[in-house]
């Protein structure tokens, strides 16, 4: 019969193994799928953003060209690429919101990073309008890096009124997001308000990871598919990934004139 310190001894070695195999389950399990980093979620947005864009450009142009329309059956069959790609690409921005929000809680240097989102909106604005509104100038529509400066700019004044140690500039918050929203309405960005109350939500919640997800989902359920953006945005692991910083930056007002090229000289020579 074992006396009483060998039989503590014994449950404590059990215990002790217990919790070596539950970690080393936890360490095999995320071996095998470590999540997603940043960057790699950077290059899923700007996919579904390059299909999307894509089928605005390319795809419509040959859709709308006489050789295919004048067909029921290929005006039929590059309608529904059309369609597609168009619902792809609505994965895209949820997911450039939520990487706004994670890049203004880790930058350095808030001011320089709102700096460069608002260069590089006025380097994409021209390359917007050539490619998705058919002109160079078209001041009725402002491309999407203005909508993420602004929400950008939203984040900065949530943060200094719920941060603030004057527990009455608390409450002054919604008047800093209502603002926000306005001007990306009044100036008309792409997604203008609803875009600047998503990273809104995305940093109001950030908290609690699954109520994030949750606020993510709800806010663009009013274009499908987007919803499914949050599925990329659960499997976010929290590191940087490969540092490709202006390789983000660059591509959307190069891509956009790239598709315009495309669209406006190669098809209509090929196509048409």
């Amino acid at each position: 019969m074992q006396n009483k310190p060998a039989q503590k001894g014994v449950r404590h070695l059990r215990a002790c193994s217990s919790r070596c195999a539950c970690s080393g389950m936890q360490q095999t399990n995320a071996s095998l799928f470590p999540g997603i980093s940043g960057s790699t979620l950077k290059l899923i947005a700007i996919l579904s953003m390059l299909i999307d864009h894509a089928g605005a450009t390319v795809i419509r142009t040959i859709w709308q060209s006489p050789v295919i329309s004048s067909s029921v059956s290929q005006s039929q069959l590059w309608s529904e690429i059309y369609k597609a790609s168009r619902s792809i690409g609505r994965i895209a921005f949820p997911i450039f919101c939520f990487l706004i929000v994670e890049g203004f809680l880790h930058t350095r240097n808030v001011w320089r990073y709102a700096r460069r989102l608002f260069l590089f909106s006025l380097i994409s604005e021209i390359p917007f309008d050539l490619a998705l509104k058919g002109s160079w100038y078209f001041p009725e529509k402002q491309n999407v890096y203005f909508t993420l400066l602004i929400g950008l700019l939203v984040l900065i004044g949530l943060r200094f009124f719920l941060e603030s140690p004057h527990r009455l500039l608390h409450w002054l918050w919604p008047l800093v997001l209502i603002a926000g929203m306005y001007t990306a309405f009044w100036i008309d960005t792409d997604y203008n308000y609803k875009g600047v109350f998503l990273i809104a939500v995305l940093y109001l919640l950030r908290r609690e990871r699954f109520v994030q997800y949750i606020g993510c989902a709800v806010s663009v359920a009013w274009e499908m598919p987007a919803p499914i953006a949050a599925i990329p945005i659960f499997l976010y692991n929290g590191t940087r990934g490969r540092q490709m910083k202006y390789f983000f930056y660059w591509f959307y007002p190069v891509h956009l004139l790239v598709l315009y090229g495309i669209a406006q000289y190669l098809i209509p020579a090929i196509v048409i």
